[in-house]
């Protein structure tokens, strides 16, 4: 049995993972864990740890996000599931235009910088737009499973890493109103996208 090599990367698999980092990366934006993490960082002031705690908590949570997803799937047909990624962009849009609050007593414990994090963090996603859109993700692409997780985890750290080495600065800095405005703009042009099957 002669086995060939292909050298191109599955097209499939590279416009899910594409698709799945812009998703989290945009979500992200202004959500109530980009809060969590200027939080943490600016308390613990250890970002390493903060990074490796956000990094296994968003491949934890995003793991069963997209597992739920897939098991959505079996009961919906590929039509019903482009609509239900459109109207989970369009509902992304209006929903990331809502400030998030951040509770203080959801996030902080006496524990160290790693568990600490790890902890808030996946009890942040519950919930969260971003584990909604994984979820959803997961239900559209549930044959490229490992790139929606692998996908919406790199967006996840895309968003919050630059915020966890920045620190406190950046959230004084940051014109967060004008942001997600533009990020919900960007996500109804996924919508958009999404329905013409780009």
């Amino acid at each position: 049995m002669v086995i060939k090599y292909n050298p191109r990367p599955n097209e499939h698999a590279v416009s899910v993972l594409a698709v799945s980092i812009t998703t989290v990366a945009l979500a992200e934006i202004g959500d109530k864990t980009q809060l969590l993490s200027l939080l943490l960082a600016s308390r613990y002031r250890k970002p390493l740890p903060i990074i490796l705690a956000i990094f296994l908590a968003t491949i934890a949570n995003h793991a069963l996000a997209a597992w739920l997803g897939v098991v959505v799937a079996d009961y919906l047909t590929p039509d019903v599931l482009k609509w239900v990624l459109v109207v989970s962009f369009v509902l992304m849009a209006g929903w990331i235009l809502i400030p998030d609050k951040l509770e203080d007593d959801e996030t902080i414990s006496n524990r160290g910088p790693f568990v600490a994090s790890f902890i808030a963090f996946f009890v942040a996603e519950i919930g969260d737009k971003t584990q909604v859109a994984t979820t959803m993700l997961g239900a559209k692409y549930h044959d490229a499973l490992v790139m929606v997780v692998l996908g919406t985890t790199i967006g996840m750290l895309l968003a919050n890493v630059p915020v966890v080495l920045i620190g406190k600065l950046s959230a004084d800095r940051m014109p967060l109103g004008i942001i997600r405005k533009v990020t919900a703009t960007m996500f109804a042009g996924l919508a958009v996208a999404a329905v013409l099957g780009l």
